[in-house]
């Protein structure tokens, strides 16, 4: 497997192979999807037999999204393609086992990601843990190779980046990414209607859940940081969906001296899953994730733990406890 590959390598590869299966990580935010769509409205420019395949589907909040109705749950059968493009995964098993399945027939696997924690799992991986996002590194790839750019694809860059980035505003942004936001705008991008479906489109489910968060918030290590939890009762009382939950942290991560958020979330499974947030460069939150088999970034990573609340929780917080 190679390391680190090229622009020109990976945009090789696109040319000579025909047909394409999209993939991205379990449980898919903004990156992901947008990521997806964004790669596959390239290769669709160029005539290539595209497919979109998400273990968990499509989330609700980004049916928005141009192309969005291409996106598939796993089908029963391998997918007669050449070429996977996992998007936004750090991992291999994180795809998940259905969608590894549909991919069994391809001969060579594209890896593209921004988490620092990717091991280089595919035969050609272009892995930048500077990017903010995914969708930079496509960007990138584009402009570089002079790809086609069709509105599919900028609209959906755009999405995947900006939600990667808490709207262009965590420390991650650099020039680079307004520069891309501001040829995107230049390219047709309508850039408030496309935030007022990003941002001001939620179902009021999510309202009630923000209220029952608020209900679990707890502050410690001398309020540096801050955790609330979401139990299984709770998910089924407000018949909540896995993105209702999409950003909430950001409010705890918000409080002022706060600078580890934790957000405990219990799954149907019994396994905890642990999403954290650091506001402090010298806390490293993908170090103590690693600690218990997660990963990402420096300044957020999350966790698949073994249950139950009771036990995971002590222990994850104990660890940040450490850091802080």
């Amino acid at each position: 497997m190679s390391q680190q590959s090229t622009f020109a390598e990976i945009a090789d590869a696109l040319k000579n192979h025909q047909s394409f299966l999209m993939l991205s990580h379990v449980r898919p935010d903004g990156d992901a999807i947008g990521s997806e769509l964004a790669m596959g409205g390239v290769l669709e420019e160029m005539g290539k037999t595209v497919y979109y395949v998400n273990e968990d589907g499509l989330p609700t909040n980004l049916e928005f999204l141009a192309g969005s109705e291409k996106i598939q749950l796993p089908p029963a059968e391998p997918l007669d393609i050449e070429v996977v493009v996992a998007l936004d995964c750090a991992t291999k098993p994180r795809l998940g086992e259905k969608s590894l399945a549909a991919a069994a027939k391809a001969k060579l696997w594209i890896n593209i990601d921004h988490h620092i924690s990717n091991p280089a799992y595919g035969d050609l991986n272009l892995i930048d843990a500077t990017s903010p996002a995914t969708g930079q590194i496509l960007y990138n790839l584009i402009k570089d190779q002079d790809l086609p750019l069709p509105a599919v694809t900028r609209d959906n860059i755009y999405v995947a980046v900006s939600t990667d980035t808490g709207s262009f505003q965590y420390g991650s942004t650099t020039a680079a990414t307004y520069r891309m936001a501001a040829d995107m705008v230049d390219q047709g991008l309508k850039v408030g209607e496309i935030n007022a479906l990003t941002y001001d489109n939620h179902p009021y489910r999510r309202v009630e859940l923000l209220r029952s968060l608020l209900n679990t918030l707890e502050l410690c290590a001398q309020n540096k940081v801050a955790h609330w939890e979401l139990t299984r009762e709770v998910k089924e009382q407000l018949e909540l969906l896995p993105e209702d939950s999409e950003g909430l942290i950001d409010m705890i991560r918000a409080i002022q001296g706060v600078e580890v958020a934790i957000f405990f979330e219990e799954l149907m499974d019994g396994q905890i899953r642990v999403s954290m947030r650091s506001k402090n460069k010298n806390i490293d939150v993908c170090q103590v994730a690693q600690q218990f088999g997660g990963g990402g970034h420096k300044m957020a990573a999350g966790i698949r733990m073994p249950g139950p609340m009771s036990d995971a929780k002590p222990q994850v917080l104990a660890a940040i406890e450490a850091k802080v």
